[in-house]
């Protein structure tokens, strides 16, 4: 160690040790990446499918979280390795973009990197595994094209729809409510979509979990559901043909905010004070009641005489109110959200059918439920469950299943499921090597290998001769032409997919090959580690 200065005469130590450093570099180095991306897929393998098992993690401040959610579970985990962290961006990436196959995303490409480690092993240089995987992704993704089906639905008949979307929530710990869950999650995207642009803004669709009940008492609400109740306990618990001011302000007398200091001498400049205070509080109610409304949903707080001058007028108030909800409120009245009391007009109110206070139980928790809105497309997706992680897991499968529904809005080919697809498209990706003259080849029979690692984890999981089982498919796939033939998880004696209706979108089977590849394709080109302190 030594001592130096540099230009401001400021001391700053020089390690000797440093130059002696060893920095990893080409295949030592790609090994090193190869193994933690392994290590995270093959936690992750046991997760998935319907018979996979769910993971119990525990944060550090003692908060259990249980799920078999692969991107909830990647995002829980503390991982440190910074290649490992790209396998939670990827699972992260197909959740946002699609929803689901999150799993088997990571599964995916871990087993690309295990066939490409065999690769590397045997001399090929990690540019043309890439080019060769790329090229292999491309039949895959044409043979899925091909494999593919229109979904035939309607807004009127979604039960095909909710029949696709029932496969998505099939892997759930909620799958023995699947047909309910779905049900729900296809009547709320439809209130809020727009079928002609195929747009949908999932903002609309609010969901909230309410701890008691069960799980077939999850309903969705048409309007919106405030996790509060009315501000003061006399106020009656429903109102018809409700007319909604939105505030922004707060009931309170407005606060100085300079320094200020106020002396009071006698008991007539007491009373004079707290008349001024009485008649701000008058002039607001007065404003709120001569605009025409009944009900008041306020962002802050009252003040105790404003709340019980509101009862007096027969106003019903709501308050603490949040921003999302305000915002979700404002959508579905119609209502103009109002920053000041002198900017109250009736054509800033807001309507609907009916606000009521709801109990749940014989606790003390209490909602209040907005229904028959003028604007119908915000809705709101009351989840109920035993406990805390039930209901948070029941609220992970519902985005999800939501997602899924949009997915279908937008593009509404579908494929088979089960590892139906993975079975074709590697049969495909192997006969075009033998097309291939070049080293590339060996990149093909790699891919069509990993895709076999979905049908193969399916199959361990739900207790089958995974090698057994996955070549009989795969033969009989090819000699009798049907596509359709997937791995029977469930112990149904039926494999065929079709008629057992599952089925995947195609754009989340593309999204999730093409995702894979890609992250696969990063890592290898990566050959050297150089930590930013050893520079």
């Amino acid at each position: 160690m030594n001592v130096t200065y540099d230009e401001y005469g400021r001391p700053f130590i020089v390690l000797r040790e440093q130059p002696q450093k060893k920095r990893i570099r080409g295949l030592e180095a790609q090994k090193l990446h190869i193994l933690a991306a392994k290590s995270v897929a093959n936690i992750m393998k046991t997760s998935l499918g319907p018979c996979g098992m769910d993971k119990c993690m525990v944060s550090q401040d003692g908060d259990v979280t249980l799920t078999n959610d692969g991107a909830t579970i990647l995002d829980e985990m503390h991982i440190e390795d910074q290649i490992a962290k790209l396998f939670v961006q990827l699972s992260q990436s197909q959740d946002a973009e699609v929803g689901d196959g999150t799993t088997g995303v990571v599964v995916l490409a871990g087993a690309l990197l295990e066939q490409a480690e065999q690769l590397l092993n045997r001399g090929l240089h990690p540019s043309r595994v890439i080019r060769g995987y790329e090229m292999a992704l491309q039949v895959a993704k044409d043979r899925l094209r091909s494999l593919s089906e229109p979904m035939n639905w309607s807004k009127e008949n979604p039960e095909e729809l909710i029949k696709i979307v029932s496969t998505c929530l099939s892997s759930k710990v909620v799958s023995r409510v699947q047909h309910e869950l779905a049900t729900v999650a296809v009547k709320a995207v439809l209130a809020v979509a727009d079928l002609e642009r195929k747009d949908v803004n999932l903002d609309l669709i609010k969901v909230v979990g309410k701890q008691g009940g069960r799980l077939e008492d999850t309903c969705l609400i048409d309007g919106i559901l405030i996790d509060k109740d009315f501000s003061h306990p006399q106020m009656s618990p429903e109102v018809q043909d409700a007319k909604i001011v939105i505030l922004t302000c707060p009931f309170e007398v407005p606060k100085v905010r300079t320094d200020h200091k106020l002396t009071i001498g006698t008991v007539e400049q007491y009373q004079e004070l707290a008349k001024l205070e009485s008649d701000y509080f008058v002039d607001m109610v007065e404003k709120v009641k001569a605009s025409g409304a009944n009900v008041v949903a306020c962002q802050w707080g009252f003040d105790d005489e404003a709340n019980h001058l509101l009862l007096e007028k027969g106003l019903h108030a709501i308050r603490w109110v949040l921003g999302t909800e305000i915002e979700l409120l404002s959508i579905a009245t119609g209502a103009q959200i109002v920053p000041r009391f002198s900017e109250i007009t009736p054509a800033k109110l807001g309507k609907a059918a009916r606000v009521r206070e709801c109990s749940f139980g014989t606790t003390r928790d209490k909602m209040v439920v907005v229904e028959g809105c003028s604007n119908t497309r915000a809705v709101t997706i009351l989840v109920r469950g035993g406990n805390k992680m039930m209901v948070e897991e029941a609220k992970r499968a519902l985005h999800d299943a939501l997602c899924m529904v949009r997915t279908l809005i937008r593009d509404t080919r579908i494929v088979y499921g089960g590892g139906a697809m993975e079975l074709a498209c590697s049969s495909a990706v192997s006969q075009a090597a033998q097309n291939v003259s070049d080293v590339e080849q060996y990149a093909f029979r790699a891919f069509s290998d990993a895709l076999d690692s979905i049908p193969l984890a399916l199959s361990e999981n739900s207790g089958l001769q995974a090698v057994e089982t996955v070549t009989y498919l795969k033969s009989r796939q090819q000699l009798e032409q049907r596509f359709d033939l997937c791995i029977d998880c469930l112990g149904t004696g039926n494999d065929s997919a079709k008629d057992l209706h599952v089925y995947e979108s195609l754009c989340s089977k593309e999204q999730q090959y093409m995702l894979a590849t890609q992250a696969v394709n990063m890592i290898l080109k990566i050959d050297d580690v150089i930590k930013k302190d050893s520079v």
